[in-house]
């Protein structure tokens, strides 16, 4: 699968996810195995961009190229510039958010919002492929609400802007994440635009993502929520789609040595503080469905320092695998 002039390694793609995909995630799942790792949605509101979270969000240091890099808004001279900016700090993809269902974002009328407003959408995509010589990609979901599916006349304005790619997350803004996504609208987009579709939402398995590309024609999938506490399902479904055969599931000794790397690179990215409560998350994620894994979150939440955070994560999954080995 090509982005204009970048040919992806494999179709399968992290999805950008605000609070997720950070630069520590992104480079982990980019080893993992994902074809792409876009970043967490950057504000085109010029006054938040000294702030100390959206400098995180534009750090692409020792990221695998090319750097593709979200922005959300709903001026189009705003999203130019949004744009101009970022590519100015290393992006070479630049994506529109105009799919996230967060209240806080649809309420200012950008995300998932801006579907109710189809002149809108094309005002801002013409005002940003203009505005940068890298390719431009987009983001939305199938419609504002059940009744208004209008994804089909979206992609048509986006192939006539000029966006490169267009990923689909087979829900309306009005379902959120309940229920389950649908993939007929993205099959019919697919039928009627020439540009790459990417296929997202609840592709949670290889298998998943085989049915989602051969029912939709899609050139390639989104992961998001299936790689939270396991980034191991890029490597999974990249060796599914090439051979047809699963990948076992990794250990508990690798799952270890995997989230242990994790978590030091969060420590080195966000600092002590920061960095251990941004882990948290990842942690709990990590240790679901393990054994004991409840009173571990409920014991390693409390604690304040990264020494003694991975102190414990370390006992936790040493104290698994040891378990395993017995019972082998």
């Amino acid at each position: 699968m090509h982005i204009g002039p970048y040919k992806l390694p494999n179709p399968v793609l992290l999805a950008p996810m605000a609070g997720v995909t950070d630069r520590p995630f992104r480079q982990l799942c980019r080893g993992l195995g994902a074809g792409l790792a876009v970043s967490e949605m950057v504000s085109s509101n010029s006054a938040l961009w000294g702030s100390r979270q959206t400098l995180r969000r534009m750090d692409h240091e020792g990221e695998a190229a090319p750097v593709s890099v979200q922005i959300a808004g709903a001026d189009p001279r705003a999203m130019a510039a949004a744009a101009r900016f970022n590519v100015e700090r290393g992006a070479r993809i630049i994506d529109i958010n105009m799919g996230c269902p967060a209240k806080k974002v649809c309420k200012v009328m950008a995300g998932s919002a801006l579907l109710k407003d189809e002149g809108l959408v094309g005002r801002i995509l013409d005002a940003v492929v203009t505005a940068v010589d890298v390719p431009v990609t987009l983001k939305i979901r199938t419609g504002w609400d059940p009744e208004s599916r209008n994804a089909v006349r979206i992609a048509g304005i986006a192939e006539q802007a000029g966006i490169q790619a267009l990923a689909i997350h087979g829900r309306t803004r009005a379902c959120a994440y309940r229920g389950r996504a649908e993939y007929e609208t993205i099959r019919l987009v697919k039928q009627q635009v020439d540009l790459p579709v990417i296929a997202n939402g609840d592709i949670t398995s290889p298998e998943r993502a085989r049915e989602v590309l051969d029912y939709t024609g899609a050139d390639a999938v989104m992961i998001g929520r299936a790689a939270q506490g396991r980034p191991w399902i890029f490597r999974e479904v990249v060796h599914y789609l090439s051979t047809g055969e699963l990948l076992p599931e990794p250990g508990i000794e690798e799952i270890r040595n995997i989230m242990t790397q994790h978590l030091d690179q969060l420590y080195a990215f966000y600092g002590e503080h920061t960095g251990v409560r941004v882990a948290r998350k990842h942690i709990a994620w990590y240790s679901k469905g393990q054994r004991d894994g409840a009173a571990f979150r409920h014991r390693i939440n409390r604690v304040q320092s990264s020494s003694e955070q991975m102190r414990l994560t370390h006992a936790f999954f040493d104290g698994l695998a040891g378990t395993q080995g017995m019972a082998a």
